[in-house]
């Protein structure tokens, strides 16, 4: 018995190793292109491996329970083509015998599960958000990304190219009034950026700058202006540094989350959102526990060795259970649904299949 648990364990724990690294660099694929455009605006890597260490327990909170998904699948689904199980229950040993090891493995997987969620991955999300926003303070100059239009309070600004530390090319500026009308269309070839950091102030000069005014009352016909040198000042640091009286839910740990449901609830306001968060996120750091009571009896019912067939399956339920949750989470702004209560649909109907269905395979 015990060289069965340690071949069962071996084969699953090789098999998790290779799809949550598959799954965490297929998730990470986003992250990694904002990473390099750091890189390419002249963040020091220091910087960007941090954004990319912040961001990293995000992903593992839906990498996981999915690699779990698809190694239960493939070896299983092996073990069963292969005859395995067959041979494992005609020597007396039961299904709940041959399934323990995993039931061990998942349950500390989940345990884990758990703190990324509850405790881990809001914290370091918060900090990847707190990351950018110093970035945009310390290196001003990487916000302004050739090819991409970026604003700054009610300015409008893009630029072509760069061309060495504080040059820029073909710039055109559109400034913006109250009402959000254009009240100023400013193009150049060329100019100069210079920041100030101890005011935080970026200021850009532009050569031989054409202006074009919309007058309010003639819009028909603007005024049209040429200025051999122009400059103008943005005071880049007013919005990064904005006091933010609170975090957003999803920012919060579990006993701030917790905390901050029970002020509202004694204040009367609305908790639904708040309610919606804590649930989901249970939800889905136990997810790996129905993953693994459906995956398993369908893997042994499969009986393929394909590699093909078990991703396929995987892919498919993993589809179905985050489909579903993302359809409760969207219903946070309806209370009278009771969108909380919804989102345990899928744990609770992927475990009622998982227990039927190895009920049914161990009586066989």
């Amino acid at each position: 018995m015990k060289t069965l648990n340690i071949y069962v364990t071996k084969n699953f724990i090789i098999t998790f190793i290779m799809s949550i690294g598959i799954l965490t660099f297929g998730m990470m694929g986003a992250r990694l292109i904002k990473v390099f455009e750091f890189l390419s605006r002249g963040v020091p890597i220091t910087v960007a491996l941090k954004f990319f260490l912040y961001i990293s327990p995000l992903v593992l909170t839906l990498s996981i329970p999915w690699a779990a998904l698809v190694t239960i699948m493939l070896i299983f689904g092996r073990m069963s083509a292969d005859s395995e199980i067959t041979a494992m229950r005609a020597c007396g040993i039961s299904i709940l015998q041959i399934i323990s090891p995993i039931i061990i493995i998942i349950f500390i997987l989940t345990c884990f599960c758990l703190y990324l969620q509850l405790e881990l991955s809001p914290i370091c999300t918060y900090k990847a958000r707190g990351l950018l926003a110093k970035v945009g303070v310390d290196q001003p100059l990487s916000i302004l990304e050739p090819g991409r239009p970026v604003e700054f309070e009610n300015n409008h600004i893009y630029i072509d190219d760069k061309v060495g530390e504080n040059g820029i090319k073909d710039i055109q500026l559109f400034r913006m009034g109250r009402t959000g009308r254009v009240e100023e269309d400013i193009t150049a070839a060329e100019g100069r950026i210079e920041t100030d950091k101890e005011k935080q102030l970026l200021n850009i000069i532009l050569y031989n700058a054409t202006v074009v005014s919309f007058s309010r009352s003639d819009s028909n016909h603007p005024a049209r202006t040429f200025s051999k040198q122009m400059t103008f000042s943005i005071d880049y640091g007013t919005n990064f540094n904005k006091i933010k009286i609170g975090k957003e839910v999803n920012y919060l740990s579990f006993k701030e989350i917790f905390g901050r449901a029970v002020l509202d609830k004694r204040r009367g306001i609305d908790t639904t959102k708040i309610e919606v968060e804590l649930n989901q996120r249970i939800a889905l750091a136990l997810s790996p526990i129905a993953f693994m009571l459906l995956g398993m009896p369908l893997a042994i019912r499969t009986s393929r060795r394909e590699t093909s067939i078990g991703l396929f399956l995987s892919v498919a339920l993993a589809g179905v259970y985050f489909s579903l949750v993302m359809v409760c989470d969207a219903l946070t702004s309806y209370p009278q649904y009771h969108p909380q209560m919804l989102l345990w649909i899928p744990n609770v109907v992927f475990q009622i299949f998982g227990v039927v269905f190895i009920a049914r395979i161990a009586r066989r």
